[in-house]
């Protein structure tokens, strides 16, 4: 348990991304924390979120909560990623940790902001990736790193790639997963070079427009990118409106490697697989996919219980551990912002029409120089 009990304050923003996925209540079911007090400018939001948290007190101003109730954690639930910087800027002024929904935000302007506010103010910030945190995917690290997959040689994501988000939308919101499962799998990209495409062409300045979810100037619905990390590796991230399967879905993250492969999807008890097969070919090598569980290939999974919650409460506590041990958490303001960097150097690079290294040199959306 905790040296103490850590007082939660939750910031939601009803009808601009709300509360996140769960982000408010998971904090219900740790003994460790107490909801001291809810904020959301929607009066009803705010009415049904008090209610829902439990908070003793509701504000309509997310500041005037932090400066009353002096929590030790923040939770900042909006999905809308262009509230992020300054919620986050206003905790850690405070010396307030907060745990985000993900994306961070939308440019590396406001994710170098936001790095440098957590250092600067020795604050910890928790991005709600939930498979960083899924126990399978310490099972698939272990795997690669025991040679299951033999040499590793690339890393093929894709999003969802449905009728609505696909493309340049789908890579910001969904995409975020994969590129920060990239990341922490195969380490930090060196370049990427990608192209963004509208109706089969090349995006120009006359089709960016507001993206949803405040993720800013946005185009595209087609996004095709590729990247170069160490030792020859190679990982790909690929979005097509329209052309998504549903369930059982490609949304995720094939590792392939000289002796075999391994999928991931996304989730806190997402489905991994493992493919035994150097040819990458079931229907000609006979060879089977087989589940992978975080006991191992083909064992039963021990977990049992709600995921979505479970991961929550995986983020929040390690979050508490992280403070307490001061350290990062697993996943931390500098790797949400390499998401940022790996999802902006798409579009810079397309601008370009050339390789673009890392780190990037322009920090503001790319999109807005075309």
């Amino acid at each position: 348990m905790p040296a103490k009990k850590y007082r939660i304050a939750v910031i939601g923003h009803t009808g601009r991304g709300d509360y996140g996925h769960g982000l408010d209540t998971c904090w219900l079911s740790m003994p460790e924390t107490e909801i001291v007090a809810v904020a959301d400018p929607h009066d009803g939001g705010r009415a049904n979120a008090q209610k829902r948290t439990r908070a003793p007190k509701a504000f309509a101003d997310y500041r005037e909560m932090l400066e009353a109730k002096k929590p030790d954690i923040a939770v900042i639930g909006p999905r809308h990623l262009d509230q992020h910087h300054d919620m986050f800027l206003e905790c850690a002024k405070r010396g307030i940790h907060a745990f985000m929904e993900k994306p961070m935000c939308p440019t590396l302007t406001e994710a170098d902001a936001m790095v440098a506010a957590g250092e600067k103010n020795r604050v910890k910030l928790a991005l709600a990736h939930q498979t960083r945190y899924c126990p399978r995917l310490a099972m698939v690290r272990k795997l690669i790193e025991d040679g299951a997959i033999g040499k590793l040689l690339e890393l093929r994501g894709r999003g969802k790639e449905d009728s609505r988000r696909g493309g340049g939308e789908d890579t910001w919101v969904l995409g975020s997963h994969i590129m920060n499962l990239i990341y922490h799998l195969a380490g930090e990209p060196n370049w990427c070079f990608a192209e963004a495409l509208q109706d089969g062409r090349r995006v120009t300045k006359a089709d960016v427009k507001p993206g949803n979810e405040g993720i800013g100037p946005l185009a595209a619905d087609a996004i095709h990118a590729r990247y170069g990390l160490d030792n020859g590796v190679t990982a790909s991230f690929d979005s097509v409106r329209g052309t998504g399967t549903g369930r059982p879905w490609r949304f995720g993250l094939q590792i392939f490697g000289s002796k075999g492969v391994l999928e991931i999807l996304t989730g806190y008890m997402t489905e991994v697989f493992y493919l035994p097969d150097p040819s990458w070919s079931p229907g000609r090598s006979g060879k089977k996919w087989l589940p992978v569980t975080s006991a191992g290939i083909d064992k039963p999974e021990p977990f049992k219980g709600d995921s979505r919650l479970a991961g929550n409460v995986e983020v929040c506590r390690d979050l508490i551990a992280a403070i307490e041990q001061d350290r990062q958490p697993e996943c931390s303001a500098s790797e949400g912002r390499w998401t940022v960097e790996m999802i902006a150097a798409i579009f810079e690079s397309h601008r370009h029409n050339a390789p673009i290294e890392f780190p990037l040199k322009t920090r503001v959306n790319p999109l807005t120089l075309l």
